[in-house]
This record gives C-alpha cells, sequence and structure tokens, in this order.
C-alpha cells in the first residue's frame, strides 16, 4: 500500500488525482473533509503523534509530502515523528519531497536538509525528490501593480522554475516503482531559467520589470499582513534567485518522467491570466 501524506495541499491534491485509479494507494490529511479525490482517506495530523502509529499501518511506501510551512523547529519536530512513526509501524520505503541543492541559500532549506540526514540515518529505505522552487511561485512572487510595473527585488537573476504538476507527476511515478529509485536522490529543476524581465513579458507589452532593493521588499511585504516567519522566506528566496544561485538548470525531471517537462512560461502564463 502507498501512503500520500499532504493530501489536501497543492502538491498533494495533485499527487493524489494522478493515482486515483489505484487500489492500493490511501490518502493522509489533518482535514479529511476537505480531501475531494476518491480515495481511502485517514486522519494524519503530524502535530499529533497519537494520529501516525495507526494512520501509517500497513503501508509499504509512505510518500512524505514535505510539511513545511513554518519555522524551522516545527517543521523538524514534524518530520521527525512522521519518520519515527514509519520506522515503528514498519513502513518499508519513504519518498520524500525535499528542496533542491540549490536552494541551500534559502531560509527554509534546513529542515529539508536535517530530514535528509534523518532518512539516511534510519531503517527504512528512502528516495529523495530534490524538488525545485514552482513556477506558479514565481508568478506569484513578482505581480505588476496599477501602473503596469512589476516591481520586485530579483535583479538580474534567473529562477530555474518547475511546474508543481511535473513534480507531482515524478512523486507518483516514483512511490508506484520505489524499489527501483530506492537510494536515489534526484535533483528535479526546471530547464529554462526565468528573469523579471520574462515574468514581465509574460504580462503583456504595456509591464515593464524594475528591480526593486530588499529593503523596499521588506517594508512592502510587512506592510501586506504576511506571518512573521513568511517576511525572511520571501526575502532569502528573492535574494537567492537575484544572487545566482537558483538559475541551474537541470535534465533530471525529464529523465525520470520519461517526456519533456511542462515549459516554465508557459505555466507562469497560464497562472497570471
Amino acid at each position: 500500500m502507498i501512503l500520500v501524506t499532504g493530501a489536501t495541499g497543492a502538491l498533494g491534491t495533485l499527487i493524489a488525482e494522478l493515482l486515483a485509479d489505484r487500489d492500493d494507494v490511501v490518502l493522509g490529511t489533518r482535514e479529511p473533509e476537505r480531501v475531494r479525490v476518491a480515495l481511502p482517506v485517514r486522519r494524519i495530523d503530524f502535530d499529533d503523534p497519537r494520529t501516525l502509529t495507526d494512520g501509517f499501518a500497513d503501508a509499504d511506501v509512505l510518500l512524505l509530502v514535505s510539511a513545511g510551512y513554518g519555522e524551522d523547529d516545527t517543521v523538524i519536530a514534524r518530520h521527525g515523528a512522521a519518520i519515527d512513526a514509519a520506522e515503528k509501524t514498519g513502513v518499508g520505503h519513504i519518498v520524500y519531497t525535499s528542496l533542491t541543492a540549490d536552494g541551500d541559500h534559502l531560509p527554509y532549506a534546513l529542515p529539508h536538509r536535517w530530514t535528509e540526514r534523518r532518512l539516511r540515518a534510519g531503517s527504512a529505505n528512502w528516495t529523495i525528490l530534490r524538488n525545485g522552487l514552482y513556477a506558479e511561485l514565481l508568478g506569484g512572487l513578482a505581480a505588476p501593480g496599477p501602473d503596469g510595473r512589476l516591481t520586485a527585488p530579483l535583479g538580474d537573476g534567473r529562477l530555474a522554475a518547475v511546474a508543481r504538476a511535473d513534480l507531482a507527476d515524478a512523486a507518483a511515478t516514483v512511490a508506484l516503482h520505489a524499489a527501483a529509485h530506492a537510494g536515489r536522490i534526484y535533483e528535479l529543476v526546471g530547464e529554462e531559467a526565468i528573469s523579471g524581465a520574462d515574468l514581465a513579458r509574460a504580462h503583456g507589452p504595456a509591464t515593464s520589470y524594475e528591480p526593486e532593493t530588499l529593503a523596499q521588499a521588506r517594508k512592502r511585504l510587512d506592510a501586506s499582513g504576511a506571518e512573521p516567519f513568511q517576511v525572511p522566506m520571501l526575502l532569502g528566496t528573492y535574494s537567492a534567485i537575484a544572487a545566482g544561485f537558483m538559475s541551474r538548470t537541470g535534465s533530471e525531471l525529464r529523465q525520470l518522467l520519461g517526456k519533456t517537462p511542462r515549459r516554465a512560461m508557459d505555466v507562469i502564463t497560464h497562472h497570471i491570466r
């Protein structure tokens, strides 16, 4: 049996949809009532370890979708509890959705690297999917104002953005054939690197790109009502892109899927229109 966590999140929902015709897949989420895919559902709450032992029972493969929305210590505690419970209940293989190696400069990288280390030291077989940043995220990070200017602290940097749907496809593929991917780490980034100017062009000829400073972006984010931990996460993402650390493209996603990945610019254009 394959158990997919985070089944009501954006990535988890796409994975669930890809596996909806299977009779050996169970979905896990803290909010079972929100699941819209016709698969069996178990209540699994990483913040309530009591739900994990029963939730993971009889699972052969655990597709552990990162519970990355939170402070580092919160995310580490969640992932640690999940892996402990998986090992205790005899899960044979854990597939984990991590973060691309080029993301080590990002503020939210540490829990991912901690989780990877915990998996390598554990008793279960494992596969690590180091996901690049979503094309949908990039489209949301930089939106034009009413004056037609797209202002963001991206400098001249580029991001090897990747479609969330392709990452879901990769995760489902690995989960279905987990034994063939045991002990593997995949770098799943896009095949083209997107700039701020590219984003402006996606909005149409009336939109121009104007870089801003991180200080300017911080003021804007502070005024937006974002959670306190979100501000440094977003600024760190901008900063890593602007500094050129997120531009390296790759072909492992294509190789894993056996087909051409979606073009990041096509995904962004669809997302913003």
